[in-house]
């Protein structure tokens, strides 16, 4: 066990404690997390999100093995009052982790650094360590375990008894979630073992996994799962750090012989798949006080006789019943769930599953000039307006090497080309800011262009916000060289950051990122300077539609858009010289599209070419002023 770890502050919010739980949800999962892991290397701090929370307010029983102290929101770092909770941060209070995903994630690397031998801890994070790093914006399994399910189950037990009659549509969504065939690595093998398992007419059992003590010291038998199947045996093994018994047996050579597509599907054992992870920690603790409260009104739970299933299995797992007990989750017994009658069950198909109507004509083919061409018959053309300073350039040679975005592992040209792009961004803010303003680096990656500007400007307060760990370290390590006091790190998905701000930058958003910035810059007043990137990333998402403008929703339709955004990423250097034209055409006119749409709320916007143009083959550049 390594010592030298230093001492972090997680904040957790409070709002009330219902039954066995602390609300909100986030908080109960942030507690259960650390007694799973028996990870005592944070001081936690719980803060009440009203004035109103009495200090005897939490059942020490809730809190299990914890010590757990109270802190007012006025008396957080300042860092951590510009964020949601929960968040982390060290120390000199500069970098701070927030949102429930990255808190998470970093609690679990934490306890696997401070002690190597907890590989199951490591494990939650799933194959290649990937489990909810996506953001929520972008990702729909993140969105539903880290947001839509845990507020669905807080308005569900708020609600009044009429509207508690029926399922919350996200808990629908899980259920079909686990109803649909895994997809893991090497599902090949896996499934050519079940074909032959399923010839040979096998009924392989679940392994009993032993007893497991309580806090209490008794002994509870663990009993086998009355499923037989080779998903079991697989996910159990793992769990037990065994070889799957006969599983593992090499095929008979008709099976090696089988068609990949004639090969029978896996059926999820956990939330993610085969493998128990993160997301089963962050679901367990909602779905329990989902399924106590429809137990105590009542309720049939033959609709959700996956999650029935699942909530059972997860039980099942080393260390989740031991760390139910510690955070005082009476976990409950369920009967084994039939089907329902036909009748009974509700129909999962009228769920409906996020964008899909949306996106489903989202796979096109055909050329953007027909789009172009309804464009221009309706007096719509790309149009830039004349760069304000095009030849204005910082004195790099002038400046510490820690500055340079050189510094990292970029080759010469790369480099030369990251300054033009800097130069042209830093001239904008440059005219924009003032003494004392806050500004906001989103999507900041390896903080090329906040270091700079916290460099260029000591008065103002830099803020760099990005969802990559390791490049918002590289950005500090950076950071601390040059000696800088006037910036802070947040490793954070953009919706968790609250704080006020002047002015937002961002070099490169990557597709719908770019709306996500300007919505937050729009949303606080503050003025932007963006370059957009990732055209073809672009697409409906649960907050943004579009086209974004009405302007543009008046004359093309949603699949016509995609046209735009799609050959918008036409632009590389590599590509016919008419091909690029085109592609800078495009882009032109899906930023027009953003241009107009801010417009609409009262925003002055130009959209300008980066000077010189050669410094990207995504050189256009949004100057937004409220």
């Amino acid at each position: 066990m390594k010592d030298s770890v230093a001492e972090e502050h997680l904040y957790l919010g409070f709002s009330h404690q219902y039954r066995d739980s602390i609300f909100p949800l986030h908080t109960s999962i942030s507690l259960f997390l650390l007694s799973y892991c028996d990870c005592k290397l944070f001081k936690i701090f719980l803060v009440p999100t009203s004035e109103n929370v009495d200090d005897q307010f939490v059942t020490k029983n809730l809190l299990g093995d914890l010590e757990v102290h109270l802190i007012s929101r006025c008396q957080l770092p300042v860092v951590v009052q510009s964020c949601c909770l929960p968040a982390v941060v060290v120390k000199d209070g500069k970098f701070c982790r927030a949102g429930l995903s990255v808190v998470l994630r970093h609690i679990i690397q934490k306890t696997y650094e401070a002690d190597p031998s907890k590989k199951d801890v490591l494990e939650l994070l799933g194959f290649k360590k990937t489990c909810l790093k996506a953001c929520a914006e972008v990702s729909q399994w993140t969105r539903l375990c880290e947001i839509s399910i845990p507020l669905a189950v807080e308005g569900f037990l708020t609600a009044s008894p009429e509207h508690c009659q029926t399922i919350p549509p996200d808990i629908l969504q899980l259920e079909r979630k686990l109803g649909e065939p895994v997809r893991v690595h090497n599902d090949d093998k896996i499934r050519r073992q079940k074909l032959q398992q399923q010839k040979a007419g096998a009924k392989a059992a679940v392994p009993v996994l032993g007893k497991e003590t309580t806090e209490e010291g008794k002994t509870v038998e663990m009993h086998e799962h009355p499923l037989p199947s080779l998903e079991l045996s697989i996910a159990f093994s793992k769990l037990l750090v065994q070889e799957a018994s006969d599983a593992v047996n090499r095929e008979a050579s008709h099976i090696r012989r089988t068609k990949t597509s004639d090969l029978p599907l896996l059926d999820h054992v956990f939330a993610e798949g085969l493998y128990f992870t993160l997301a089963d920690i962050v679901l367990l603790p909602c779905i329990h006080q989902f399924l106590v409260s429809s137990k105590k009104q009542g309720k049939n739970l033959v609709n959700l006789p996956l999650i029935s299933s699942w909530y059972q299995r997860v039980q099942e797992v080393p260390g989740v019943k031991k760390a139910a007990g510690k955070c005082n989750m009476e976990l409950l017994q369920l009967p084994e769930l039939m089907s329902a009658p036909e009748e009974e069950l509700q129909d999962l198909s009228s769920v409906p599953d996020e964008l899909e109507e949306e996106n489903e004509d989202s796979h096109f083919i055909g050329g953007p000039r027909p789009t172009m061409t309804k464009l221009m018959e309706n007096g719509i053309e790309a149009k830039f307006s004349p760069h304000p300073c095009p030849n204005w350039t910082l004195d790099w040679t002038s400046l510490p090497s820690a500055v340079s975005p050189g510094e990292g592992k970029m080759s010469r040209d790369r480099a030369l080309r990251k300054q033009q792009q800097l130069n042209n961004l830093v001239a904008a803010v440059t005219k924009l800011a003032k003494p004392g303003d806050v500004i906001v680096d989103f999507c900041s990656g390896g903080g090329h262009v906040g270091i700079v500007l916290a460099h260029m400007m000591p008065s103002c307060q830099v803020v760099l916000i990005e969802n990559k760990e390791l490049s918002l370290i590289r950005a500090k390590d950076r950071s601390d060289e040059l000696g800088l006091n006037n910036i802070w790190f947040i490793q954070a998905n953009l919706d968790y950051f609250i704080g006020t701000f002047n002015i937002g930058v961002a070099l490169h958003a990557c597709g719908v990122a770019t709306d996500m910035v300007i919505e937050h810059c729009i949303k606080a007043r503050a003025a932007f300077v963006i370059s957009p990137c990732c055209y073809g990333f672009i697409q409906n998402t649960v907050k943004f539609k579009y086209p974004r403008s009405q302007q543009f929703k008046e004359v093309l339709s949603y699949k016509e858009h995609m046209i735009l955004c799609r050959f918008a990423d036409q632009t590389g250097v590599q590509l016919p010289p008419e091909r690029r034209l085109i592609g800078k055409r495009c882009m032109g006119l899906v930023d027009l599209d953003r241009a107009w749409a801010a417009e609409e709320r009262n925003y002055s916007v130009q959209v300008i070419s980066m000077e010189p143009e050669s410094c990207s083959p995504k050189n256009n550049m949004f100057v937004g002023i409220p």
